[in-house]
């Protein structure tokens, strides 16, 4: 029984850790290495949705750099931007 609350414990530990709440409104693009930008049509996420956006980003351009701006103030989501795809 106490490995069973140990693993419990763990699980959800882990599950918190990775989960960052997220409100508000972002564009999110992709970067090459000079800078310049990758995707040709603006991408926009809701919330959680920026990781969405964010995994598609990286599977069309896999070595990409990603950047999550807030669509009101322009300023990087400091907590997951930027982003490098692998």
């Amino acid at each position: 029984m106490k490995h069973i609350i140990a693993l419990l414990m763990s699980i959800a530990t882990l599950a918190l850790s990775g989960c960052v709440t997220t409100k508000g409104f972002y564009v999110v693009d992709a970067y090459d290495a000079n800078g310049e930008q990758l995707n040709k049509t603006n991408l926009s996420a809701q919330g959680s949705g920026v990781y969405s956006a964010r995994n598609a980003l990286c599977q069309s351009y896999p070595k990409a750099k990603i950047v999550i701006r807030d669509i009101k103030t322009n300023e990087e989501l400091k907590s997951e931007s930027p982003y490098q795809c692998r």
